[in-house]
């Protein structure tokens, strides 16, 4: 795992990040569609067709990369793994499993299947153990076409990765739409680097390439 400390005395974002991580702690919600007709098309699994296309596009952007380690140091990660939640079958519980093998969308498809077989029905919270630290959350609601999602963190503040949440996709003018909810730290992150990643996010998701 490759880690780089940022030096925020000459960071361009030392103002930025001093002033929505102290002055006043600022996360930004934003509730999104998107276009999965291309998944729908492909007659992909939805679920996990979405987490690759995230992890391609999260390690495109530098500003989604950012957190404080465990030594509570600011730097970027070289990677990020998906780590999702997946609901135990017969049961109103989740677990979290993630992958590492993102390398493309067979190698993570095998290994979401085969993860999802060993741990689905795990008892803990955590079902798949050692989890890295640059890894980032994805979850599903796949009972309801919500308009808005928001998290409230008690620690949020001082957590600087992305939160990914879908929910129910739904036909709407011939193309196949799914709602998606990204929470971010404004410390790192301002309006224009979400509108680049959803628009990033939707081309990736239309390259038949990237499956």
């Amino acid at each position: 795992m490759y880690f780089k400390e940022i030096d925020i005395e000459n960071w361009k974002r030392k103002e930025y990040y001093e002033h929505f991580s102290k002055n006043i702690p600022c996360t930004v919600s934003l509730t999104t569609k998107i276009d999965i007709t291309n998944i729908k098309e492909l007659d992909l699994k939805i679920y996990p067709a979405l987490i690759f296309a995230l992890t391609k596009t999260v390690n495109q952007f530098e500003e989604f990369k950012i957190n404080k380690n465990f030594n509570g140091v600011l730097g970027i990660y070289e990677t990020l793994y998906p780590c999702y939640t997946y609901l135990k079958k017969g049961s109103e519980l989740f677990t979290n499993l993630w992958s590492d093998s993102i390398d493309s969308y067979a190698e993570f498809y095998e290994s979401y299947t085969s993860d999802t077989f060993k741990y689905g029905d795990s008892p803990k919270m955590i079902g798949k153990e050692n989890l890295p630290e640059n890894s980032f959350p994805v979850s599903m609601i796949p009972w309801n076409t919500f308009d808005g999602f928001n998290l409230n963190l008690k620690n949020g503040y001082d957590y600087y990765l992305p939160i990914f949440t879908f929910g129910k996709f739904y036909l709407e003018d011939n193309k196949y739409l799914i709602p998606l909810a990204i929470q971010v730290h404004h410390a790192v992150c301002d309006g224009f680097h979400l509108c680049r990643f959803i628009d990033k996010l939707q081309e990736i998701i239309n390259d038949k390439k990237t499956f």
